[in-house]
């Protein structure tokens, strides 16, 4: 399974892979390292040897696809970075749909280094609190458009 003459390409791809996948659920998840952790049942430390490339013998297939569909992810583009499909290319993405201004500033800012670390939580705890609160009752969304 593995070429030896490739392994630190393969290395280098999948840590870009993961570390990229690590910041995404970061970025639009407010997932810590523990989170993505607990939610695809992979350890830490296993994550962060993929994010070193300090692994002597190839991931275990069932782990990676675990890894990536805890995170949503296409686990043909982790096997594509790790060289073990040659038959197909990793598929790009889709295109994301439109994303709303205030939920970009949001974004930028989680990722943003000036930003404290203070902040960068209450920017999350505050879109966690919208996230799962039960909807407005219906007649209570309609009451700016009665009023103008």
């Amino acid at each position: 399974m593995t070429d030896h003459a490739h392994a630190p390409a393969r290395k280098i791809a999948f840590a870009a892979f993961v570390r990229r996948a690590l910041d995404d659920a970061r970025a639009t998840r407010a997932w810590s390292g523990t989170e993505v952790s607990r939610r695809t049942g992979v350890s830490r430390q296993t994550i962060n040897r993929w994010v070193r490339g300090d692994w002597a013998s190839d991931p275990e297939a069932e782990r990676v696809v675990a890894f990536c569909q805890g995170l949503g992810l296409d686990p043909a583009t982790a096997f594509a970075a790790l060289g073990w499909d040659r038959t197909t290319t990793a598929r790009p993405r889709p295109d994301a749909p439109p994303m709303d201004p205030d939920v970009e500033a949001l974004l930028r800012r989680l990722v943003d280094p000036t930003v404290s670390d203070a902040e960068k939580f209450h920017i999350r705890e505050t879109v966690r609190y919208l996230a799962y609160r039960p909807p407005l009752p219906v007649d209570a969304r309609n009451t700016d458009k009665r009023a103008s």
